[in-house]
């Protein structure tokens, strides 16, 4: 593993969950002389070393390539997970604001670009055991995220082959959770007017345990060390990157002292389905018709060249994440506000 010094890293996304874990790490590490960090809203935070530059990749026409020069890493984590009743918004800001920043680290030379793919970006694979990264990568068409991130794996594809001389890495996270992350994920997910108080054990005297809701979890700021091993390495290609164990109702019984019911996938689906259709719940019922079909990944890659271990356990994060729930969690940022309801 090589290691540069005076690096200057650009972050594409720098004020959402995994861009703020990022950029707190990248200004404490003393092999990084500079960060830009990319969002479409300056934040009042000013970590050490950092410089913000207001861009929105779906419509400003802001000067990529003059960002970008002089860069020795851009790491793209920029992505917008609403509307997801507007498919045709959310591409244009994931995968037509990716292509441009993909045609921008060409044209400016930058040496290594790192794009935040995702366990999403798979086709349907076991639960029983774990998938490497050789694993297809053509996600669940009928969810937008899945299908998003399944394309700019073609799209990275085609630009390694035209641009060699890039050094391309693409981490595939599981679900990436932290304490900070609460308000932003309940209100992505669940809807900015679900009470986080709400999320506590003893409100919960059963969980639904629906066939194939098995999935991994991970803390975000793993996540974030991975990324900084790999700007200081000269690794290419993909990398799985989970905690350990599988969250399934059992685990979260056990968690929550809840008993698991049964429940059809069908029965669950419709509901999911209802309160979507009546914008009561923007997750929508195709990204759970995904998550039931995404594989468990292996991520021996990581650990073996990265030297990367989550110092966090599945458990140990779901923990911290309904604390945060509970409590209101955030940051100073806009994407991460944080608000126990609103």
């Amino acid at each position: 593993m090589t290691t540069s010094t005076g690096s200057r890293i650009v972050v594409t996304g720098a004020t959402g969950n995994v861009g703020t874990s990022l950029v707190r790490l990248l200004s404490e590490d003393p092999a990084v002389e500079s960060v830009l960090g990319v969002a479409r809203r300056i934040p009042e935070w000013a970590p050490a070393k950092t410089d913000w530059s207001g861009i929105d990749l779906a419509s400003d026409q802001a000067d990529l390539v003059k960002e970008f020069e002089g860069a020795d890493t851009v790491v793209h984590l920029a992505w917008a997970f609403q509307p997801t009743h507007d498919p045709a918004a959310t591409w244009r800001t994931n995968v037509l604001g990716a292509i441009r920043v993909f045609d921008a680290v060409a044209s400016a030379d930058v040496p290594t670009l790192v794009h935040a793919s995702s366990v999403g970006a798979y086709s349907p694979g076991p639960k029983e055991h774990a998938v490497d990264e050789s694993w297809p990568t053509h996600g669940w068409p009928d969810a937008a995220y899945c299908r998003e991130k399944a394309y700019l794996e073609r799209a990275l594809d085609t630009f390694e082959r035209d641009h060699p001389g890039v050094r391309v890495v693409r981490m595939r996270p599981a679900f990436l959770f932290k304490r900070e992350s609460a308000s932003e994920q309940r209100r992505i997910f669940g809807g900015r007017f679900l009470p986080g108080p709400l999320a506590r054990p003893e409100l919960l005297p059963f969980l639904p345990d629906i066939p194939g809701l098995r999935v991994q979890a991970l803390h975000t700021d793993d996540a974030a060390k991975a990324y900084r091993l790999a700007l200081h390495s000269d690794v290419r290609g993909a990398f799985n990157l989970a905690g350990e164990p599988p969250v399934d109702a059992e685990l979260l019984g056990e968690m929550l002292d809840a008993r698991p019911v049964r429940l059809p996938r069908t029965a669950a689906r419709s509901a999911i389905a209802a309160a979507w259709g009546l914008h009561l719940l923007p997750a929508s019922p195709h990204l759970f018709d995904a998550v039931l079909r995404l594989p468990l990944m292996d991520c021996t890659r990581a650990r073996t060249e990265l030297g990367w271990r989550p110092e966090h356990t599945a458990t140990e994060v779901l923990e911290e994440f309904l604390q945060g729930m509970q409590q209101g969690a955030g940051e100073r940022t806009e994407p991460m506000r944080g608000r126990k309801v609103g």
